[in-house]
């Protein structure tokens, strides 16, 4: 299967055209216009420093229905207990920050490059990117972030500088976009701590379809609180 090199232009290939690991295209730019058609079409980037940008659509594609997160019982007593403070795009520069620390501690790489940060830094301007905070005696050790287009946030990182604060946040965001009648998250690809959390994966195409039915809503644009 060929991936295809991208150019100035603002269109990108078919999904189901991307191969079996799930990369569609290379190349591009990070401009808001088309990060935010990139999302509308089930694609999203993912590379490191020293890569080009590389587009993705992966199949099958990890989704978490809001009503459908997991609590336990443990986790609930941490919830009532209120131990974190949760804000809403209140600290959005250093949560996609931290996110980027995080994964650079490891010694691994990180895909959330300076130029990515960049770019969600300039969504999060515009009001389509969004972060969850969770704060303890006044020093943020939690939080995610992600884009908000139609009815569906496409989560991209989560940081925890304490157990369960990164949790506490997916927990309120979900809370908020049940709320806001959200059809889902989407969770991009397979990882073991939000398979544990509720999240499941779909085949591409019955992603495709669901995504298509929440993007005939209006965005929530703007400031979260």
């Amino acid at each position: 299967m060929p991936v295809y090199l991208l150019s100035e232009e603002l269109v990108f290939p078919p999904p189901h055209l991307s191969t079996k690991e799930g990369l569609l295209a290379v190349g591009g730019d990070l401009r808001p216009e088309r990060l935010l058609l990139a999302y509308r079409k089930g694609i999203f980037p993912w590379y490191s420093e020293d890569e080009p940008i590389l587009w993705w659509s992966p199949d099958p594609r990890l989704v978490l229905y809001p009503h459908a997160l997991k609590v336990s019982r443990s986790f609930r007593r941490i919830i009532r207990k209120g131990i974190f403070r949760v804000t809403m795009d209140a600290a959005f520069d250093r949560v996609i920050g931290e996110c980027a620390n995080l994964r650079l501690g490891t010694g691994t790489g990180t895909w959330i490059t300076n130029d990515m940060q960049a770019a969600y830094r300039t969504l999060h301007a515009l009001g389509y990117a969004h972060s969850v905070e969770a704060w303890h005696a006044g020093r943020l050790v939690g939080g995610l972030y992600g884009v908000s287009l139609g009815r569906v946030f496409f989560g991209e990182s989560m940081f925890s500088a304490m157990s369960s604060a990164s949790k506490i946040c997916l927990f309120h965001l979900t809370q908020y976009l049940r709320l806001r009648d959200f059809h889902m998250i989407d969770c991009q690809v397979h990882t073991d701590h939000l398979m544990r959390m509720g999240a499941r994966p779909i085949a591409r195409d019955a992603f495709m379809v669901a995504l298509h039915a929440a993007m005939q809503h209006p965005s929530l644009v703007g400031p979260w609180s």
